[in-house]
C-alpha cells in the first residue's frame, strides 16, 4: 500500500483512529483522584468540627468563670 492509502485508511472512522480514542478517554475515572478528594473533604469536615467544639467549650468555660464571680 502506498503512504496515501495508509493515511486515508487511518483517517477513516476505524476504531483505531486517534479521534475514537480521544472520545473514549474522558469517560474514565481515576480512583486515586476520587480517594484524594474524599480524604480532603474528610479533613475539612474534621477541622470544622474541632473549631465548632472549641468555640462551644470556650463559651461554656467563660460562662462558668463569669458565673463563679
Amino acid at each position: 500500500m502506498s503512504s496515501e492509502q495508509l493515511l486515508h485508511k487511518q483517517q477513516s472512522g476505524t476504531p483505531e483512529s486517534a479521534e475514537f480514542v480521544k472520545r473514549k478517554i474522558p469517560g474514565r475515572v481515576d480512583i486515586n483522584n476520587l480517594l484524594f478528594k474524599v480524604r480532603e473533604e474528610q479533613k475539612k469536615q474534621k477541622k470544622e468540627t474541632l473549631v465548632f467544639f472549641g468555640l462551644i467549650s470556650s463559651v461554656v468555660v467563660i460562662t462558668g468563670i463569669i458565673a463563679s464571680l
